[in-house]
């Protein structure tokens, strides 16, 4: 057993003698609020072509309001962790998170009209928000540093899971649509009157298996070391890594933590000196994910293949394949992130996806449809799956002081979602104004610009303790 090293940021965090098992079972019960985020996030994409015939949505800016609408609630999730998650810690709070994905996914389900079916979405959006939060940064606090990248990647992998389960959920229920089904056809069918209802209503299956799991969790040894309950940080840590990696790790936890600051944080805190080129890195970072504009080929998939000259059963199928894709380039991601650092993927994807983009905007352009439009989607989604996807969560559970974490990382989130927001909702209004070459040049535009960003402003990160960045980062 290698001897423990603390204050100068050592070698204590990659002694051997960790329990690796217990890490990734905790870790994998964490990471199921991932699987939630990606199933709820992705399961309107499928349902939207027949609750939108179902409630006669026509306007594209109630198209919008439809496939955003829980975006509202996000924010308000993930500014709740804030206020919440160093007060309470992060376990209770996912299972807050768990129930409300259960109840929602319910209401969404029965819902009779589009105001009702708009707010159990809002409702849903809270428990997104939570999630989005409170998984990775939970993760985050109890991997070792040599793992953590690789672990906080497991909650991608399994929101990829969720997306790409709810994918060919909606595709099982509506197998048997007609080729070329009309409007008429769809609103007054079994696919347009109840197949979309059961799309919602099995969220709850896995909502359930969450919360059970999140039962047995231990809480995050950071947050009760934060809460000034350290006797039961140290007993957590032993669980993970043993008596001397759990001394190690605790004093080094307790270095980092100003007494006086340790319980409630500030908003005005996140803006000292010496914490606001942090705070500014992961905002925009976390913003950049969205503004890429991936997400809106999940949103608006059927637009986007429509386009490409599908009919409604290839856009069906179509969709399946993008789930495929994004899981088997998130696996890529999952072995990348601890061996090749988080700078270089970040870099690979907001340079690939500017390019990719720029060529789906010619293709447009020039009419060009089917197979090259589809692949080039492909393209896309495998890029952002391998880069800024997984290892954007990594980076901004991690960059963040202790004593600010659950705070700061809340509000990156919450700047993340308004910018998910944004995106998804003025897609629509972009698609009809500018067309769709103009919409994919303009996100050619905004990636060419994060790359600029990322090139200029974000460090590596790998193999270092949370301590240890805090030191780096923290001036």
């Amino acid at each position: 057993m290698q001897s423990a090293t603390v204050n100068g940021g050592g070698d204590w965090s990659s002694h051997a003698g960790f329990n690796l098992k217990y890490i990734w079972l905790i870790s994998l019960a964490a990471a199921l609020g991932g699987l939630l985020f990606g199933w709820d996030w992705v399961v309107i994409g499928g349902a939207k072509p027949f609750f939108e015939r179902y409630f006669q949505l026509k306007d594209p800016s109630l198209v919008g309001w439809a496939n955003s609408c829980a975006l509202v609630g996000c924010p308000v999730g993930a500014l709740l962790s804030s206020a919440l998650s160093d007060r309470c810690g992060r376990k209770r709070l996912l299972i807050v998170a768990a129930l409300l994905f259960a109840v929602t996914s319910v209401g969404n389900a029965l819902a009779p009209t589009f105001s009702l079916f708009v707010t159990w979405r809002i409702l849903g959006g809270v428990a997104i928000g939570l999630a989005s939060s409170l998984s990775p940064m939970y993760i985050s606090e109890v991997s070792p540093a040599h793992m953590r990248g690789k672990l906080v990647s497991l909650n991608q992998l399994t929101i990829v899971i969720g997306i790409l389960l709810a994918q060919f959920t909606n595709w099982f229920l509506v197998r048997d649509l007609p080729a070329g089904a009309t409007d008429e056809f769809i609103r007054n069918s079994w696919f347009g009157q109840e197949g979309w209802r059961w799309m919602f209503g099995i969220t709850a299956i896995p909502a359930l298996l969450f919360f059970a799991g999140m039962i047995f969790l231990p809480e995050s040894p950071r947050s009760l070391a934060k809460l000034g309950r350290g006797g039961e940080a140290r007993s957590v840590l032993a669980r993970i890594g043993g008596a001397a990696y759990a001394s190690a790790a605790a004093a080094d936890i307790e270095s980092t933590l100003v007494a006086e600051q340790a319980q409630q944080v500030r908003f005005s805190d996140l803006w000292a000196p010496g914490l606001r080129r942090v705070m500014v890195l992961g905002i925009t970072l976390a913003v950049f994910q969205q503004f890429c504009s991936l997400n809106v080929v999940f949103n608006y998939a059927e637009e986007i293949f429509r386009a490409a000259g599908y009919d409604l059963s290839g856009v069906l199928q179509n969709i399946a394949w993008t789930g495929s894709i994004n899981l088997v380039f998130t696996l890529f991601a999952l072995g990348a992130v601890d061996r090749r650092g988080r700078r270089p993927l970040m870099l690979m994807g907001a340079g690939g996806l500017a390019l990719i983009y720029l060529v789906m905007g010619a293709c447009f352009a020039g009419g060009v449809k089917g197979l090259p439009l589809l692949l080039l989607v492909l393209a896309a989604i495998g890029c952002y799956a391998m880069s800024l996807a997984p290892v954007t969560w990594v980076v901004i559970s991690e960059i963040f002081p202790n004593r600010i974490r659950g705070a700061a990382m809340s509000v990156a989130v919450t700047a993340l979602w308004i910018a998910c927001f944004i995106v998804t909702y003025t897609f629509p209004l972009l698609n009809h104004s500018l067309g769709a070459a103009g919409t994919f040049c303009l996100y050619a535009g905004i990636c060419a610009l994060g790359f600029v960003f990322i090139l200029a402003k974000l460090p590596e990160t790998k193999c270092k303790t949370l301590e240890q960045i805090e030191r780096d980062l923290v001036t």
